[in-house]
């Protein structure tokens, strides 16, 4: 209100100071010019009533809009004052509520105590009884003691045996009675847990080999350039020799040319470098300048082409696996496996098939199924390098695991997938696991027949040590070993202690691919003729 009534006073004092402005601008313009002073005195007594007239009106409208302010400040007033006593009321209300609840809540509470101090006072008398009881027990218990030494003490007077030498003669009488039964029970109990252990067991593995088939690369040593013609062969081997010499000294491999029509064999035992001699050679060929600097331009494109193409399968086994972001150099390492085989069977297959089947195994007993995956994917990392640093593929797989920051439970993985260390973690028995099944799974990896016979002889052998046995027989490629046993030597009970003799020395004696099955044969054949 103040502020508008402000504004209209501040407006009626500009008016007069322009009517007084006005004024003095007639009276100086007519200083000269005495006949226009009565009609400038009149203008001014007009503008003076124009002022007075517009300060009276100032003052009603300020009062009237005084009054209207003031009847709408009662009615807010109001309003709150009524919002107000509601609010008041609401709570109040919620007060009461609240007040009547835990009323409710201490008579329940009072009823509880009640009864818990009846409870407490059953029990104290219960107590009481137990500790009667006990007494009476205790004292029984001396009393039957007393007996039982007495009868002791009288058999001893009756056989002339010490204690000793009777407990002795006792524990003896029952040995030699439960042996037997001992033996049928573990037998029983063997059985059932191996049957239960490998039924499991067959299930989680067919669950997760089911799910994934890898395809089988051969392992070479050579390679082979065809050529358009045999003049192209002279052109390789150059004048007297420079261009063959050039090539094997860029490249590092062997070049054998020998009567095989149109064609070049490339040997080498490295499969990096022996890949990237037969670009090289193909390119040669097909371009047909074949001379020393050109080699080594073309050598040097390969070489780079090649790694990128190593990285691409790095990244692609990755992308795979889906074992999410790895290191840019562990990568290229992964690709490099693309070119390395064990036994026949290709590295980078292999790391893959390991990737996945650790996975589902995982999946089956809900362990991380990922990090399983990555486990498996970089267990033989090491071999990426093993020719190129001094130690084991397993020590090396650690070192470079180490270097890019892989987890703890990678690194266990790949320290103990073959039992170098001893495993920590579930997923690294999962790893070592499938490493087994990708390796002697049929197919995977070629075996030397020299090897091949010596491991079957072997456990034909180890199986004959044993006192009882009568022959010896290594079946399916030595997965599994039946020993027929001498009947009038050997018993049922002693069969199973002669089964888990051979497994244990089987286990800590030789170096095999997956299991081997031990089956202890006892057959017992009476007849009689009727005459």
């Amino acid at each position: 209100m103040l502020p508008e009534i402000l504004a209209v006073v501040f407006g009626i004092l500009f008016v007069i100071a322009a009517g007084l402005a006005v004024a003095a601008w007639f009276l100086s313009g007519s200083r000269g010019k005495r006949e226009g002073q009565a009609e400038v005195e009149e203008k001014y007594r007009q503008l003076g009533k124009d002022a007075d007239r517009i300060i009276s009106d100032a003052e009603k409208a300020g009062a009237a809009r005084s009054r209207e302010l003031i009847n709408e400040a009662k009615a807010e007033i109001n309003s709150l004052k009524q919002a107000n006593e509601k609010e008041i009321k609401e709570r109040k209300a919620e007060i009461q509520d609240l007040e009547k609840k835990l009323d409710q809540r201490e008579d329940r509470l009072d009823s509880r105590s009640v009864s818990l101090d009846k409870r407490e006072d059953a029990l104290v008398v219960k107590e009481n009884k137990l500790e009667d009881q006990k007494v009476a027990l205790d004292k029984r218990n001396d009393k039957i003691e007393e007996l039982i030494a007495e009868q002791e003490k009288k058999l001893l007077e009756i056989s002339g045996l010490t204690t000793s030498e009777a407990k002795e003669i006792v524990f003896k009488k029952v040995e030699d009675e439960m042996s037997t039964e001992i033996a049928v029970y573990i037998k029983e109990e063997e059985e059932k847990a191996k049957w239960e252990a490998t039924r499991k067991s067959q299930t989680i593995l067919a669950n997760a080999i089911q799910q994934y088939a890898n395809e089988m690369i051969q392992e070479k040593t050579v390679s082979v350039v065809a050529l358009p013609n045999d003049e192209m062969k002279g052109r390789i081997i150059g004048r007297e020799g420079r261009n063959i010499r050039a090539i094997e000294a860029v490249t590092g491999v062997d070049l054998i040319i020998d009567d095989t029509p149109d064609s070049v064999v490339i040997s080498c035992f490295d499969p990096i470098r022996r890949e990237t001699a037969r670009r090289t050679l193909e390119i040669l060929v097909t371009d047909g300048r074949i001379q020393p600097p050109r080699i080594e331009e073309v050598f040097s494109k390969c070489q780079k082409e090649l790694e990128n193409e190593l990285r691409e399968e790095g990244e692609k086994a990755v992308f795979e696996t889906g074992v999410g972001k790895v290191h840019p150099e562990l990568v290229k390492m992964i690709g490099r496996l693309y070119f390395r085989t064990s036994y026949g069977q290709n590295a980078l297959m292999h790391s893959k098939e390991v990737a996945f089947l650790a996975g589902k195994l995982a999946a089956e007993i809900g362990e991380d199924e990922i990090l399983a995956r990555r486990a498996g994917l970089l267990h033989d990392i090491g071999k990426a390098s093993d020719h190129e640093v001094e130690g084991s593929h397993v020590d090396i797989g650690v070192e470079l695991a180490t270097k890019f920051r892989e987890s703890q439970t990678v690194i266990d993985a790949i320290a103990s997938h073959h039992g170098d260390k001893e495993a920590t973690t579930i997923i690294s028995h999962l790893v070592a696991a499938a490493d087994t099944l990708s390796a002697a799974r049929p197919g995977a990896r070629s075996e030397s027949l020299d090897n091949y016979i010596k491991r079957l002889q072997q456990l034909e052998d180890l199986s004959n040590e044993f006192k009882g046995v009568d022959k010896t027989f290594a079946l399916q490629a030595g997965r599994e070993v039946r020993v027929i046993v001498k009947p009038e030597e050997i018993t049922d009970a002693d069969a199973a202690k002669l089964a888990r003799d051979i497994k244990k020395k089987i286990e800590t004696t030789m170096n095999y691919p997956g299991t081997v099955k031990v089956t202890v044969i006892r057959e017992v054949r009476v007849q009689e003729v009727a005459r």
